[in-house]
């Protein structure tokens, strides 16, 4: 009763500005990452507090990867469907136009993985980084979204992009995992953009981006308003990480009346967070946080931070 009188009351403090739908009383944070190059499969962690992560079945891989060409599981994206099945799609490989795709009802079973052709339709594409998955209520379908380049594309910003890549955002919609609509472009703010993921909020939807600007170097996160999930997109805020820091692969959780932006600071080699209350000031929390193996070779690489019941992270804690 405590925790959900102070959600009430952070809701309440937070009324009038834009803040993440707080996650149901009683849940807890599971984090979906991969370790070196992605080699060995998922990696979960685990949380009470969103602040203090520790790995889960001592590091070992909970899905294999057979997907794709390279077979690797890089950029995992976990999402918990509206019946309870979670839904992950992944990187399969540094040269390839597809991504991966997998379902479980508990995180240690899995569906057999697919290997989805969402850039088969442009056979120049050099890639399909960091897929990410989203529900979408209002249409009752899934929203797959990740970042390629197609050469010649955007030639007017080819020299600010990073050596031969010039990104932008590209999506698919599904309903059933089987069929899936034609593969569009999705995000063009005018430069090379990587890494999107959406900040569902209470007060309206927020695209979270990586400006992968090379030339002058940008590297940084930035928040687009969303009236809807397919656009259109607001102005893009000012830099929300630290200046001067590379950063990739966002993800964010409502943590009691705070937001939690979690990124992969991969040039400094490790993981950072920063925190806000209304979405336009941000503070450095890097230092409150721990997550697994920082330091080590083994360390969390790009991934999701998501709310999960208390049982099931009970459940693989023990396990």
């Amino acid at each position: 009763m405590k925790r959900r009188a102070a959600l009430a009351l952070a809701a309440a403090l937070l009324a009038g500005c834009a803040s993440i739908q707080p996650a149901p009383a009683g849940d807890a944070y599971l984090f979906a990452y991969f370790v070196k190059n992605g080699e060995d499969g998922l990696h979960l962690a685990g949380s009470r507090d969103g602040y203090h992560w520790t790995k889960l079945g001592a590091g070992t891989s909970y899905l294999k990867p057979q997907a794709g060409s390279a077979h690797l599981m890089r950029d995992p994206c976990i999402l918990r469907g509206p019946d309870g099945t979670f839904h992950l799609v992944w990187t399969t490989g540094w040269t390839e136009n597809t991504i991966g795709y997998a379902s479980s009802k508990d995180l240690v079973h899995w569906s057999a993985q697919k290997t989805l052709p969402v850039m088969a339709g442009e056979p120049g594409t050099l890639n399909a980084w960091a897929p990410e998955i989203v529900y979408d209520e209002r249409r009752g379908e899934y929203l797959i979204f990740w970042s390629s380049t197609i050469p010649g594309r955007f030639p007017d910003t080819d020299k600010s992009g990073d050596g031969k890549y010039n990104h932008r955002i590209y999506a698919t919609t599904t309903k059933d995992f089987e069929h899936f609509t034609p593969t569009a472009l999705f995000y063009d703010p005018g430069f090379s953009v990587i890494d999107a993921t959406f900040m569902r909020t209470t007060g309206g939807d927020y695209l979270l981006v990586k400006d992968e600007t090379r030339t002058p170097a940008h590297k940084y996160l930035q928040l687009a308003r969303a009236d809807d999930l397919h656009g259109p997109f607001g102005k893009l805020s000012a830099p929300i990480t630290p200046p001067g820091l590379w950063t990739e692969g966002p993800t964010a959780l409502q943590v009691g009346g705070d937001v939690i932006v979690y990124y992969d600071a991969y040039t400094a080699k490790h993981y950072g967070a920063l925190r806000s209350r209304d979405l336009a000031h941000w503070e450095d929390v890097t230092a409150k946080m721990s997550f697994p193996d920082e330091g080590t070779p083994l360390r969390m690489r790009h991934g999701t931070a998501i709310a999960v019941p208390t049982a099931l992270l009970d459940s693989l804690t023990a396990k």
